[in-house]
């Protein structure tokens, strides 16, 4: 029977990606106590790269929303594998550190980034509210358009 987690992404219509692994030297999560820390996550499908570029430059402030919300489908994919295939003991979204590939005269990263946070609320519930940051960067890897690490708590 699949959990109240799993059942709410498919009332959502979301599908997760398969986690990617890691594509240097590093792991894409570490569990510390009750807290997991997920690796920067990007816009990656299934192996494929989208959203490529930047933010105030080749992509519109939605577009970078639909580029967030992939990386939190990441970071959720993630999540899933960190706490043994059961989202349910996912027991809050601590925080999330987000960063958007943009031109330097670009101010928008907020409303860029509530791409992934308000999918991650509409996820999880009162317990997917988070600290969060929001950031320009001048390049991201593989040219994304955004990066997100995220920190959760299991039970």
């Amino acid at each position: 029977m699949a959990g109240k987690i799993e059942a709410r992404l498919k009332e959502l219509g979301l599908e997760l990606p398969k986690a990617a692994a890691p594509a240097a030297n590093y792991v894409p999560y570490v569990v510390s106590g009750n807290l997991v820390f997920i690796a920067g996550q990007i816009t990656l499908w299934n192996g494929e790269l989208k959203f490529l570029g930047k933010v105030g430059q080749d992509f519109t402030v939605d577009e970078g929303k639909e580029a967030a919300k992939l990386c939190a489908l990441n970071i959720i994919a993630q999540l899933r594998e960190a706490a043994g295939g059961d989202l349910d003991r996912v027991k809050r979204i601590v925080r999330l550190g987000a960063f958007v590939n943009s031109t330097p005269d670009f101010t928008q990263q907020p409303e860029v980034i509530n791409g992934a946070s308000d999918l991650i609320v509409a996820v999880f519930g009162e317990s997917g509210k988070h600290a969060r940051a929001a950031v320009s960067a001048g390049a991201l890897p593989r040219n994304v358009a955004v990066e997100i690490e995220a920190v959760a708590e299991l039970s």
